[in-house]
């Protein structure tokens, strides 16, 4: 069984929880195991904030007022996306085979997303959308299902 969805969301703090809400709804009813699931709902926390933060710098009602989150549950493995209309990331950290990310220093209010997503997932890519504006996150993770799930992969 697979299941994908879709959203375009507004670049919102709002935004972050309404995504992370709906993967672990989907993941619940697909039967997948909770601390699967709650991994991959903080990896998705983390990638939508940094969209809202940083996705974005044209005026209002520009194309960077949004960005999309993707979500493909396949057989054994889940699979997130994460892509917004931004600046981008400058080459020196957008490089093109994938690096640990630095965490932030102990004192540092923010700066830990990437490396949270890293830590989280089984695979993680980090760039450019390919000859045009905005950043993609995307990752995924081996799937881990209760017993008797109910949309579990044959």
């Amino acid at each position: 069984m697979s299941i994908w969805w879709s959203l375009h969301l507004r670049r919102e703090a709002a935004s972050v929880p309404l995504a992370r809400r709906l993967l672990l709804g989907t993941m619940e009813t697909a039967g997948v195991d909770p601390d699967i699931s709650y991994d991959l709902s903080v990896a998705l926390s983390e990638a939508c904030a940094n969209a809202v933060e940083h996705g974005g710098a044209s005026g209002p009602g520009g194309p960077s007022e949004a960005y999309r989150v993707t979500a493909y549950l396949d057989g054994e493995k889940c699979r997130i996306e994460v892509t917004d209309s931004g600046p981008g990331f400058a080459r020196a950290q957008a490089p093109q085979v994938p690096q640990p990310v630095r965490f932030a220093a102990d004192d540092d209010e923010n700066g830990r997303g990437l490396g949270l997503i890293q830590e989280l997932a089984d695979h993680v890519h980090i760039g450019n959308k390919p000859g045009r504006r905005g950043a993609v996150v995307s990752f995924d993770k081996i799937l881990k299902w209760k017993k008797d799930a109910p949309l579990m992969a044959v």
